[in-house]
């Protein structure tokens, strides 16, 4: 579940970028989605428990397929489903207290679903182009920097 910024740094389209990126480093790594993350227009991060620092080929490769995922032009969804349901397929643990018995899931097509109270593209092709500009690994935290560079 990521935090929703409420201030005029907030942007869908770096919002929805991260939801890929984060499916993207699972399908990859297998080591889970950011356990922190601080999402802004301009650039983001994303912070991931990790063993070492990515190489320039996965850099790549990760940039490559996150683009591929954009182009595709899905459709961004949002589905609720009640608390008990929620809780055997997707991890709550990083939603708030108050959430409530009712959860919401962001669909991105068929490539991502998880817990989100942010906002969202409509479609991913709104997102642009995505680039990670920077990462580093420290204590066991991989942190991906990103940007959305106009073309």
């Amino acid at each position: 579940m990521d935090e929703v910024k409420s201030n005029k740094d907030y942007n869908p389209e770096m919002h929805s970028a991260e939801h890929i990126l984060n499916q993207t480093m699972v399908r990859m790594f297998n080591k889970g989605r950011s356990f922190s993350n601080h999402i802004e227009k301009k650039k983001s991060k994303c912070d991931y428990h990790f063993d070492r620092n990515l190489t320039e080929e996965e850099v790549i490769a990760i940039n490559k397929k996150v683009n591929e995922v954009i182009q595709q032009d899905l459709k961004v969804t949002e589905e609720f489903l009640p608390r008990d349901e929620a809780i055997n397929n997707y991890k709550l643990s990083q939603l708030p207290e108050d959430a409530g018995d009712t959860i919401r899931i962001i669909k991105i097509g068929d490539y991502d679903a998880c817990p989100c109270s942010g906002v969202h593209v409509q479609s991913t092709k709104e997102i642009g182009k995505f680039q990670i500009i920077s990462t580093s690994f420290e204590d066991g935290v991989l942190r991906v920097r990103f940007k959305l560079p106009k073309e």
